[in-house]
């Protein structure tokens, strides 16, 4: 069965980690671990031979929603990022003179991705508080908030939206990746991106894989201390319908969708 855990990879510690972790919770339940590069994630979520994988929070409350199975949450001790739940992070340059999110209106924004919670959903949300149709006069999808971070230091955009756990890892490790940049707003809060399974695995085995990941946890303390991940906390679908209240509540607002 298909294994991975990709979602998080910088800085080299959290990757390493993830591996370390990875590694261990298959050997817990006795499966091996295929070697595979996952080249698309859509369907590598979707695969019927899935056992663990990590996905956003978006997409699985629309595109996977009853296709996947959920396992759980992780419960990070982060910053911004803790008890099962993150946010987005509004991120500009440290040198704006710009202190208020009305302020960029007009400007360029920079996402991840259309289907992202972090990087639009929760972004849309936002924006539909200070704004009546529409917001930015530039949208670019760059396609990793790393990148999108990248490109804000660049210059070649005014204010990018962040998973606040891609920003606090490399806030921890003094990441020069964050340097030169500024938080100037936090998002609602977000349950954390949801571990899942195929839905062809029962509730029992979604539970039993749930349970290998503490249990890694507690025999890799220093992968729990790298991943800052405390446990992995049982899940609903439920939880994450708060997702589609902000979109909702967005739609209310004039923002179906973010366009420039």
């Amino acid at each position: 069965m298909t294994s991975d855990l990709s979602m998080y990879l910088a800085p080299a510690r959290v990757s390493q980690a993830q591996d370390a972790w990875l590694e261990r919770i298959l050997a817990i339940l006795g499966e091996r671990r295929e070697q595979k590069p996952v080249v698309d994630l859509a369907s590598h979520w979707l695969s019927a031979d899935l056992l663990l994988s990590q996905t956003c929070g978006y997409p699985f409350v629309t595109s996977l929603r009853g296709k996947v199975r959920l396992i759980g949450r992780p419960s990070y001790e982060l910053t911004h990022s803790s008890a099962g739940s993150h946010c987005s992070l509004l991120l500009c340059r440290a040198d704006s003179d710009v202190t208020e999110l009305a302020g960029y209106q007009g400007s360029h924004g920079l996402i991840n991705a259309p289907d992202s919670n972090s990087g639009m959903n929760l972004l849309r949300h936002t924006l539909a508080g200070v704004s009546a149709r529409g917001f930015f006069s530039t949208l670019t999808f760059t396609g990793s908030h790393r990148e999108s971070m990248r490109r804000l230091k660049e210059g070649a955009g005014d204010l990018a939206s962040i998973d606040s756990v891609t920003y606090d890892y490399l806030a921890r490790d003094n990441s020069a990746e964050i340097e030169g940049l500024r938080i100037l707003l936090r998002s609602a809060r977000s349950p954390c991106l949801p571990y899942i399974t195929s839905i062809g695995q029962t509730a029992a085995d979604a539970a039993s894989i749930r349970n290998a990941m503490n249990e890694a946890l507690n025999q890799l303390p220093e992968v729990s201390r790298d991943l800052a991940i405390k446990e992995v906390l049982p899940a609903s679908e439920a939880d994450y319908e708060c997702l589609l209240e902000y979109e909702r509540s967005a739609a209310s607002r004039g923002f179906s969708f973010l366009a420039c």
